[in-house]
């Protein structure tokens, strides 16, 4: 995410100061985002460096006493970010994707068992967001179109994982020795993929996401520990 040329953006609309930016960053953004206020000064003062953003007001005093607006380059960078694409050629270092791909080649990883764990984390996460809308105002449109893009995103994560555990069992199976017994060569059903309907994430529909399977535990030197997120969900006050 761009927090520079947001700045843009929310200066496109008026002057403001840097305090009332901050504020109006993680409004517009449906608080989903928080921004350290130190982060909004360094941005802004880049932008004025850049001669993207000009300001008045004393200069000897706190920050927040100074009044930023946008230049006419400014406007002009901000329309091109607008119309400029994202850079998506090359596929991002996904660590969930590295995660599976290292699992392969570890020595006792049940990397199905892996691919599970990560699967319940998911669906746990999806249920988090989905009662986040369910909760907010739905006249919010801002936190409505946030919520839905991570839920669009976290399910197209379950659905690659489920992909890649049916894959692995078809390749692990084919590769079986011939005088290995069938049940175990016999690939075990995978679990449904937590979207069913091609409208949306089954997470926006609450109950009908699967309820996770019991834990498995992790063999060989993979670390047991409790799956984390450093996302900071807050509601609206």
């Amino acid at each position: 995410m761009s927090v520079r040329h947001a700045m843009l953006a929310l200066l496109s609309e008026g002057a403001s100061y840097g305090l009332h930016l901050r504020e109006e960053f993680e409004a517009r953004t449906g608080d989903v985002w928080p921004l350290n206020v130190g982060q909004v000064y360094t941005t802004l003062q880049r932008l004025e460096r850049d001669g993207l953003v000009a300001s008045e007001g004393d200069e000897n005093g706190p920050g927040a006493q100074k009044m930023f607006r946008i230049t006419q380059d400014g406007a002009r960078e901000l329309d091109t970010w607008l119309r400029t694409p994202p850079d998506l050629s090359s596929p991002p270092r996904d660590e969930l994707v590295m995660k599976v791909l290292v699992a392969l080649r570890v020595p006792g990883a049940n990397v199905s068992e892996v691919i599970q764990a990560h699967r319940r984390y998911l669906v746990e996460l999806m249920q988090q967001w989905t009662r986040i809308k369910e909760d907010a105002d739905p006249a919010d449109l801002s936190l409505g179109l946030a919520v839905d893009a991570e839920l669009f995103r976290l399910d197209a994560v379950v659905r690659w994982l489920d992909a890649a555990d049916a894959r692995i069992k078809r390749v692990t199976a084919g590769a079986a020795p011939a005088d290995t017994p069938a049940a175990a060569t016999t690939p075990a059903p995978s679990h449904a993929s937590v979207t069913e309907s091609p409208g949306g994430p089954a997470a926006a529909r609450g109950p009908a996401l699967p309820v996770p399977p019991a834990p498995l535990v992790a063999r060989g030197p993979l670390p047991r520990m409790p799956l984390t997120t450093n996302r900071k969900v807050r509601t609206r006050r």
